[in-house]
């Protein structure tokens, strides 16, 4: 928290804090494009279920390795890039 009263915290909204933000902790995580479904959408296995999340942001293709936050993918990893299992957190 910020110090500030709860009142006027809840009239400013969430506030980042230290290295962390409380929205959304600062991660991306790791998945692997399935489907393009057009519109800058995508089907993606998080390796644990599959989602739908925006590519409209990057050039990704299926089979693709991209690091996605809030359901926006941010970032396609390069081939033979060193990258964590499919749903792993990742720092952005």
């Amino acid at each position: 928290m910020t110090g500030e009263s709860p009142a006027t915290e809840a009239t400013v909204g969430p506030q980042c804090y230290g290295d962390v933000c409380v929205t959304c902790s600062d991660t991306a995580v790791e998945v692997v494009v399935l489907r393009l479904l057009g519109d800058g959408l995508a089907e993606v296995d998080t390796g644990s279920s599959v989602e739908e999340v925006s590519v409209a942001l990057v050039e990704a293709n299926v089979g693709d390795s991209i690091l996605v936050h809030a359901k926006e993918a941010i970032a396609v990893l390069a081939a033979g890039q060193p990258a964590a299992e499919p749903g792993v957190n990742t720092r952005a």
